[in-house]
């Protein structure tokens, strides 16, 4: 499958039918559908009385992006060591929020050997492998 249109175009890009078929992947085609009716340039961005015009689709979309940033702060911690204690408190200890899965490791020597990919040094292998299981990933954690 090729969305959109036929892969001669720049842009386009190929996904498998096991994506394809995700509920995530059939909502993102609803709410593409829906918008169609609106996506003809030149976009007014409204905000607090001020207008800005943009010419694309990914203008405003950087548009939104840069605004909603203004509210927030992103964090990332490579361990819960690096956090503090309200921090730790809000997004992992408090067990009214948090959620505790099961882990079992039914192959060792495979699960050794794609974590030593992963967080190796080894670029070159981390890279290959991230390209050639890309279109295979159902839930990502940026």
């Amino acid at each position: 499958m090729v969305i959109p249109g036929n892969a001669a175009r720049p842009g386009d890009r190929k996904i498998n039918w096991a994506f394809a078929s995700t509920p995530e992947y059939k909502r993102l085609r609803a709410s593409a559908n829906s918008i169609s009716e609106f996506d003809h340039p030149p976009f007014t961005v409204t905000r607090n009385g001020d207008k800005e015009v943009k010419e694309k689709a990914s203008d405003v979309l950087a548009y939104v992006l840069e605004d909603a940033k203004k509210d927030f702060t992103i964090t990332r911690f490579k361990g819960l060591g690096e956090m503090n204690p309200d921090q730790l408190w809000e997004t992992t200890m408090n067990a009214e929020t948090r959620t505790l899965l099961k882990v079992r490791l039914d192959d060792a020597t495979a699960a050794e050997e794609i974590f030593s990919t992963l967080m190796g040094e080894n670029v070159e292998s981390r890279r290959k492998f991230i390209e050639e299981n890309a279109l295979e990933v159902v839930n990502l954690d940026i």
